[in-house]
């Protein structure tokens, strides 16, 4: 049963993460995801219901388009493989049927962060009003411990990226502050410390890398979003252990 249950979760997250594709490329542009049916950048050939399943019709069409051979992004399939683990993991991880919920809802933010900063390096506020929303009233049927955990989270989350700003303005953007700030409702004060803290390390170190092999340029605008999203969701499934190990370092 527990199999079958994770394989539905698995494959529901591929489907989702076929459709975060669509609305973070689309959303910023302010093109219809609801109307428009999904169709080759190059040629226009709309695509089949046949040319959608999730990473198996990139893995029959080679990754290109059936009529023109134009390349297909290999995000498509790594988002909807991504998705589907992720959402596997939230029914492992959650306790609740609610907790459930909230980890769903916080993963599909996450990967439409990353896809939208990723793409166009901006963070919609319609995005994080929606999932704001959604996270104040989850929040108010299954509460931090204590309540006002989430509120001190979304300040600190906020004022965090706001000395920042302060600091050095170039750094990092409103944006950053508003998404930290919501996942803060979710997490807490000390799991958005905590994502925050590894955001900057895996910032630190891909950027290096990617500056070594000179794919990105030295001064040239950097997503900050999709670390932020890497922080925060090693800090939901795993913060309690990294405090845990943080604190068993002076004991």
């Amino acid at each position: 049963m527990e199999i079958y249950t994770s394989f539905i979760f698995f494959l529901f997250g591929t489907i989702f993460g076929s459709f975060f594709m669509v609305v973070g490329i689309r959303l910023p542009q302010k093109i219809s995801f609801s109307n428009e049916r999904s169709k080759c950048p190059a040629c226009h050939y709309q695509l089949a219901w046949y040319d959608n399943i999730p990473i198996l019709s990139y893995l029959l069409l080679k990754g290109h388009c059936r009529k023109c051979r134009y390349s297909i992004s290999y995000l498509y399939p790594l988002t909807e493989a991504t998705t589907g683990f992720l959402f596997t993991l939230c029914y492992w991880h959650a306790a609740t049927p609610t907790e459930v919920l909230l980890s769903l809802l916080f993963i599909s933010l996450l990967i439409l962060i990353i896809i939208t900063d990723l793409y166009y390096m901006v963070i919609p506020n319609k995005l994080l009003a929606l999932f704001l929303f959604a996270f104040i009233l989850v929040r108010l049927i299954e509460p931090l411990n204590p309540w006002w955990d989430s509120v001190a989270g979304a300040l600190t989350g906020f004022l965090i990226i706001f000395i920042v700003i302060l600091w050095n303005k170039e750094a990092m953007g409103a944006g950053d502050m508003k998404l930290m700030a919501v996942l803060g409702v979710v997490l807490g004060f000390s799991h958005i410390i905590i994502t925050f803290l590894l955001a900057c390390i895996s910032g630190a170190v891909i950027g290096i890398v990617l500056l070594r092999f000179s794919i990105i340029q030295r001064n040239k605008p950097f997503p900050f979003g999709p670390f932020i999203a890497l922080g925060a969701l090693l800090s939901y499934f795993s913060g309690d252990i990294l405090i845990h190990w943080y604190l068993n370092l002076f004991t």
